[in-house]
């Protein structure tokens, strides 16, 4: 999975803007794209509810898996896990 990496804290964003940076971010590099799972370590909330629960020795977290399973192709990772948003392309053409 491709992934991006970017600095939250110095750009001072929260959840919210950062999920709306994502989504560009995700349109432009994969055209139309889905939202496949999100994790917020501030919060220590993950969509889906729950993906972890059963990954606590796994090498990657629940979240990451249930995107990578589903044909997730771009991670964006803001914060060095602060805030990581996992996207798949709806289309073949970005």
């Amino acid at each position: 999975m491709q992934t991006l990496h970017l600095d939250a804290d110095e750009l001072g964003l929260d959840f919210n803007a950062c999920h709306k940076l994502a989504n560009v971010l995700a349109g432009q590099l994969l055209g139309e794209a889905m939202l496949l799972s999100f994790y917020d370590r501030e919060r220590n909330l993950e969509s889906p509810a729950g993906v972890s629960e059963c990954h606590k020795d796994c090498a990657i977290p629940g979240w990451q898996e249930y995107a990578e399973s589903r044909g997730g192709t771009l991670m964006v990772n803001f914060g060095r896990g602060r805030f990581v948003f996992c996207f798949m392309p709806l289309s073949d053409t970005p």
